[in-house]
């Protein structure tokens, strides 16, 4: 069995109106506001609002924004829907409230 080189890939020049397409997304995306989650991490810090457990840059992932009404669509500026759980917190949470409905009979199928 023999291999062959396929030599190095040529990749087309972009054009100078792609050139510019690229430079404007890529500034847009530099000056669009924060997502919600970073926001949450600046108001209400990087510490559990459950547990207490405070978090560093290397395990900040496992800090997650918890909301309080349940609407991932409500993000209010002030932070006044969001709490910063870490994923234990925040899986026991939500595990609450399926305990809850499945109690309260909210789970039968009819």
């Amino acid at each position: 069995m023999s291999f062959r080189s396929r030599g190095p890939r040529t990749v087309p020049l972009k054009s100078a109106e792609e050139v510019d397409a690229i430079v404007r997304k890529i500034r847009d995306d530099q000056t669009r506001p924060e997502n919600y989650r970073e926001r949450s991490l600046k108001l209400h810090g990087w510490i559990c609002a459950k547990c207490g457990r405070e978090f560093e840059l290397s395990n900040l992932h496992l800090l997650t924004v918890h909301h309080k009404d349940g609407n991932h669509n409500y993000n209010p500026p002030d932070g006044s829907n969001w709490e910063n759980l870490c994923v234990y917190c925040h899986d026991d949470e939500h595990s609450r409230t399926i305990l809850a409905d499945y109690l309260a009979g909210k789970d039968k199928k009819s």
